[in-house]
């Protein structure tokens, strides 16, 4: 799980990435980028999968947790970054039925693009 202080949680900060970002798209994640950071604080993270991509929760809920051990597992191995202050990972239908190996290569070549 990652920890608290890594977590996207309000909507106003979601709205202000989605507005002000940059967004990458590969293998079914896109990935959005909220403004540059001018202090040291560490980036904050949310995972959005829509109600579209599934009408089931435990599906939707599958892949964000697919998605959230990927990024643990990057941010573990790399460090956190403090290039952007937040980051929001937003899932397709092509992630249905995918496994973790799949995601995992499709967040970390979009981590290669920050």
């Amino acid at each position: 799980m990652l920890p608290k202080n890594l977590r996207l949680k309000k909507r106003s900060a979601f709205a202000a990435t989605y507005k002000t970002g940059k967004s990458f798209h590969k293998d079914g994640i896109t990935m959005f980028c909220g403004r540059l950071s001018k202090d040291a604080a560490p980036t904050k993270v949310g995972f959005v999968v829509s109600k579209k991509i599934h009408k089931r929760a435990v599906k939707r809920n599958r892949i964000k947790r697919l998605m959230r051990e990927s990024y643990r597992l990057l941010v573990k191995n790399n460090g956190s970054s403090t290039k952007y202050m937040s980051i929001i990972f937003a899932a397709s239908t092509k992630l249905l039925g995918k496994d973790f190996r799949y995601i995992n290569s499709a967040i970390t070549n979009l981590a290669g693009k920050l």
